[in-house]
């Protein structure tokens, strides 16, 4: 994408560049004048390139779109007045101490795709964050790294898959979670299971016998997201979401 842009910047400017020698009196204040337009690029030519940019790979789109409709309904009836009242009963404390605490969870898992795409300086600012938390934090209820500049960094498995080099294919709305793709829905499984076999704080195996820390924790994701189904006002949301999807975890994989 990046470099798609560099290219139409660089068509854009090169009767610049080419006029640059002969510099007209104002000092080249009017470039516009100077700008020429391919005639043989009509309307169709121009949205059809633009709905190849948009376009991801996308087989199961029909199934994806009723999950995607699944997850607006349940956001709207069930996840979201569970956060409003969630919010409206929890003093603002304690729910920035329960965001804390599986922060310092989450970063377990950080740690470890840190290390596997060899990011040495990431994994020992993660390190260190997740001691000064668990020690200093009481656990992580409390977030004395991120006041020393220790800013939580996210890492996962698909982004790990990514890095070496495993294409995401094809594009996948899962419910209640949202967007992803095959890669990455399988790098959530692995994360999974890699939490349960460390059982760091003992939560993996308190959670199993004690499935609403669970429930706690999703309403805590939630509550944290900013993003609210239908706030983009557009009938094209499903096609907007699968491509900020996409690109954000390109960018996320090139980091």
């Amino acid at each position: 994408m990046a470099r798609g842009a560099l290219l139409v910047a660089a068509l854009l400017c090169a009767p610049l560049v080419c006029s640059a020698a002969g510099t007209d009196p104002d000092g080249f204040k009017r470039p516009l004048e100077q700008l020429r337009f391919n005639p043989a690029l009509g309307q169709r030519e121009f949205e059809r390139s633009s709905l190849a940019t948009l376009n991801v790979y996308d087989p199961w789109e029909s199934w994806n779109r009723r999950i995607y409709h699944f997850n607006y309904r349940f956001d709207e009836w069930v996840f979201l007045p569970v956060v409003r009242t969630y919010r409206r009963v929890t003093p603002r404390f304690v729910r920035s101490g329960i965001g804390n605490f599986f922060a310092n969870l989450g970063d377990v898992s950080n740690l470890l795709n840190s290390v596997l795409q060899l990011k040495g300086k990431r994994s020992l600012d993660i390190t260190a964050r997740l001691l000064f938390n668990t020690i200093f934090g009481v656990g992580g209820l409390w977030d004395p790294a991120s006041r020393m500049g220790l800013h939580r960094q996210s890492e996962d498995f698909g982004q790990t898959l990514g890095y070496y080099g495993v294409p995401g294919g094809p594009y996948l709305m899962l419910p209640i979670l949202g967007p992803s793709n095959l890669r990455d829905a399988g790098g959530l499984v692995t994360d999974f299971f890699s939490a349960y076999q460390i059982n760091y704080l003992d939560f993996a195996k308190t959670s199993s016998d004690q499935p609403e820390l669970l429930i706690l924790r999703g309403v805590d994701a939630r509550y944290g997201a900013d993003f609210r189904y239908g706030q983009l006002n557009s009938p094209f949301e499903y096609e907007q979401i699968r491509f900020v999807y996409s690109r954000a975890r390109d960018l996320q994989i090139a980091e």
